[in-house]
């Protein structure tokens, strides 16, 4: 068995790939060939796959390049990854480059001689910009206050584990669920590498604000009742002041002190009320949603094609 293996979900990264080679070629240099590489890529529009079957044909790296039939998102392209490693430890990290490749040699260290089961790289800076970043900051901040205490300020877009929490997490087949966050809710002993994430070199990242939007459903509602909890508490809180509102005004329609057509009143409480009905259904909805999707036992993805490298 391989001591090591990378996973790295590709997705419109054809301008990264010659400097993705140049790391891969430079983590097989360091571990002798004891490394093995797997590009999970997730049905990407551009030519990065063909390029890196192109590249990688002629060399000796040990390596798979596993094709999605479409898109079904990175951390699933991560999943795919992870089935197809071979290795005792096994890391991920983003094509981009952003996260330093001196991280994965470090996590497989710390690894290694035992001193956790999963290391995570922790953000302690990030060259994105300003909207980026405070976005970010101010969601994580929220997250850890209100759902998972554990997770660090700045989230998780790079990690190693071993085979017992690969298995573990490989054992959960939830669709729409985070596995950044499965990484944290199956436990185990974790260590954490600070880290300056850098400035993106090439191209342009493929993470919108839809997917970033999805990215956030996905982490909230997969792991925690507070939004139902909040509604409820609304709920309750809303008939509370409802009854008082309807003492006040009954009161005060005995004294003569209302006119009685009270348009503006009558459309102010009926356009809040109808808001907040349509967005305690929409929130039911998603809960109710990611229960139909559980049943239907569908296959998280579809594997097109494997080029394996030892196949050749």
């Amino acid at each position: 068995m391989t001591t090591r293996s990378i996973v790295f979900p590709i997705y419109r990264n054809q301008e990264n790939i010659p400097s993705l080679l140049e790391a891969v070629s430079g983590f097989d240099a360091l571990y002798q060939g004891d490394i093995q590489f797997i590009f999970v890529v997730d049905g990407s529009p551009d030519e990065s796959g063909p390029l890196l079957v192109a590249a990688l044909k002629p060399s000796r790296y040990d390596y798979k390049i596993v094709f999605h039939s479409r898109n079904f998102g990175s951390f699933t392209a991560i999943r795919t990854g992870l089935e197809h490693a071979s290795g005792t430890y096994v890391a991920a990290m983003a094509a981009d480059l952003q996260e330093p490749p001196e991280l994965i040699v470090e996590f497989f260290s710390i690894l290694e001689r035992d001193g956790a089961d999963v290391v995570f790289g922790q953000r302690t800076g990030r060259n994105d910009p300003l909207l980026n970043r405070f976005l970010s900051r101010t969601f994580w901040g929220a997250y850890r206050r209100l759902v998972l205490p554990s997770m660090p300020s700045g989230g998780v877009d790079i990690f190693a584990c071993n085979r017992q929490v690969l298995s573990a997490i490989l054992s959960i087949e939830e669709p729409n669920s985070s596995l950044v966050v499965q990484l944290f809710w199956v436990g185990f002993r974790r260590e954490f590498v600070p880290y300056t994430r850098r400035e993106r070199e090439h191209g342009k990242s493929a993470w919108g604000i839809g997917r970033r939007f999805r990215y956030m459903m996905d982490s909230i509602l997969s792991f925690t009742d507070l939004p139902i909890v909040l509604t409820l508490w609304a709920g309750v809180i809303g008939c509370l002041l409802s009854l008082l509102f309807a003492g006040v005004t009954v009161i005060a329609r005995l004294f003569g002190h209302i006119d009685p057509a009270g348009y503006t009143s009558l459309v102010l409480l009926i356009t809040g009320f109808g808001s907040a009905s349509l967005a305690v259904q929409g929130i039911l909805g998603c809960y109710l949603w990611r229960t139909v999707e559980n049943t239907k036992t569908r296959p998280l993805r579809i594997i097109s094609r494997v080029v394996d490298g030892k196949s050749k």
